[in-house]
């Protein structure tokens, strides 16, 4: 479950760079008429992608929680412990961290660049 959820957001954060670099690319800031609708237009979804960033390694931690949380249940359980079985456990646990910084990581570098492209493209607006 915590692997589609950070699934899901990397899909959504991709979608949002992908839409925001093709907008920025063809706007034209003299069909705005006021600098606020032009800043509203400009950083659409950037605050889904701020989201994503902020939240996508608590994501990851929680998975790595709930799957040690697991590998400690199922050693409770066995009469003996098998030490293959809770390595597994925790790499698995583990994965979900690093699933939640590769997505959080690359969602950072792509909102800082957008939000940089938003203060250009808005400084240059004259009316």
């Amino acid at each position: 479950m915590i692997f589609a959820t950070l699934g899901v957001m990397a899909f959504v954060a991709c979608w949002c760079v992908i839409e925001r670099v093709l907008f920025l690319r063809k706007v034209d800031i003299n069909s705005y008429t006021s600098q606020t609708e032009l800043d509203n237009a400009l950083s659409y979804n950037l605050t889904t992608l701020y989201i994503i960033y902020s939240n996508a390694p608590y994501v990851g931690l929680l998975g790595t929680v709930i799957g040690i949380m697991i590998s400690f249940y199922d050693m409770s359980i066995s009469a003996t412990i098998d030490v293959k079985s809770v390595v597994l456990g925790l790499s698995l646990a583990l994965k979900a961290t690093a699933l939640g910084l590769l997505v959080a990581i690359p969602s950072l570098i792509a909102y800082n660049y957008l939000f940089r492209a938003v203060n250009l493209i808005s400084s240059r607006y004259e009316k």
